[in-house]
């Protein structure tokens, strides 16, 4: 399985992932083929090997003869819908435009079809978006994977005159995604650029176990103090790397020592009826000796904001401690067997192509042992082995 990890030491843009993959080996005709199925006229792609802090990557260009053409998200969808790409490309490429309008509406306050695209409704960035999922398609990668993205600091010059960096559409777009910055005063990452790894990469985090096989550079337009390059990682997985579902989780914690064990109990239920991931106390001793109880919360990025409200509002605690992190989750699916107790949903694991454990559900194996009045544990034994005959036939 062919997989690439973007590392993003010193950001990323829509032209350095194209850079980044045709210094991989893409091939720049291909790629001007392919895209030439736009249908759309007055643009051709150039490559140049360029130095940047004694590292070589490529600098891509796309010359155009247009002059501040501004597009409506359905004027981009019309053009990507209208060539004759693939389907694959055709859906990446809507998808990208799709999670920059969403940004987009949300910083200016209006719907994403209203949407008035400066900078990222030009031909050029349109030919970013389209070759980077193009490229990544000619390329055969199966797996996209990248590192916490740098950000930059500092303002920088739009449509709208200054912003700061990060631009706000550029911040909307990488909620969920690890990002950091080390005081560069530049903008590092665009909003096209995050874009496109929001929406192509599955996996964000430090470089995957893999064979590599080669590596990219491509290069932004600025000389900094850090190599303004992208660095693509080429390669296959080693077979101990079985696919993980990754996904962005907060931990929401705080220490209590003046509430009783009936309120804690009340608040624990508050939250997972309130949808926390998971819920949890543990014993700890405060100043003074006090002995107290540390309530911690896992939330999905979405939800944390919720559900730091609820702790605030159902317990004494002041304040909260909140830590972004990454899950890394086995593939699993819940299914349904027939059992000589009745049917019982189990909770399939998978790593890779091998079941990694069969969890039956709790409440199910607690009604059918009451029912049929044998231990707990005999109903377990039962749905266990069904659920193994099922995944074997």
């Amino acid at each position: 399985m062919k997989s690439i990890h973007f590392d993003c030491f010193a950001g990323v843009a829509g032209d350095m992932i194209l850079g980044a993959l045709v210094d991989a080996g893409l091939s720049l005709d291909q790629l001007s083929a392919q895209l030439a199925k736009l249908k759309v006229t007055g643009f051709k792609l150039e490559a140049n090997k360029v130095v940047k802090n004694g590292i070589s990557g490529t600098k891509i260009e796309v010359i155009t003869e247009e002059q501040k053409v501004h597009r409506h998200l359905r004027d981009i969808t019309e053009i990507i819908e209208k060539s004759d790409l693939t389907e694959n490309v055709k859906t990446g490429s809507a998808d990208i435009f799709q999670t920059l309008a969403a940004a987009e509406a949300k910083v200016h306050n209006t719907t994403p079809d209203k949407i008035h695209f400066h900078e990222v409704g030009a031909l050029d960035a349109i030919i970013d978006i389209v070759g980077s999922v193009t490229g990544l398609e000619l390329l055969g990668v199966d797996q996209v994977s990248a590192s916490p993205i740098h950000v930059g600091t500092g303002f920088v010059k739009c449509e709208h005159g200054k912003i700061p960096v990060p631009a706000p559409a550029t911040l909307e777009i990488l909620q969920g995604v690890p990002t950091f910055s080390t005081g560069i005063r530049s903008e590092l990452t665009t909003p096209t650029g995050a874009a496109i790894l929001k929406t192509l990469v599955r996996e964000f985090g430090p470089m995957p176990p893999m064979f590599i096989e080669n590596t990219g550079y491509g290069a932004g337009s600025r000389d900094l103090e850090i190599p303004n390059l992208l660095r693509v990682i080429c390669g296959r997985r080693t077979p101990s790397s079985a696919p993980l579902e990754t996904d962005q989780a907060t931990l929401v914690e705080c220490n209590i020592d003046d509430m009783t064990g009936e309120h804690l109990g009340y608040v624990f239920e508050q939250l997972l009826d309130a949808g926390a991931l998971d819920v949890w106390f543990t014993p700890i001793q405060m100043k003074k000796n006090r002995p107290a109880t540390m309530l911690s919360v896992l939330a999905a990025a979405d939800d944390a904001d919720r559900l730091i409200e609820i702790v605030l509002a159902q317990t004494t605690s002041l304040g909260v401690r909140v830590q972004r992190m990454e899950r890394r989750k086995l593939e699993r699916e819940i299914i349904t067997v027939s059992t000589s107790y009745g049917d019982i949903r189990v909770k399939v694991c998978r790593m890779g192509e091998r079941v990694r454990n069969y969890a039956p559900e709790y409440d199910d194996c607690r009604d059918a042992a009451r029912r049929a009045g044998v231990p707990l544990d005999v109903v377990y034994d039962d749905v266990r082995r069904v659920a193994n005959d099922t995944e074997r036939n």
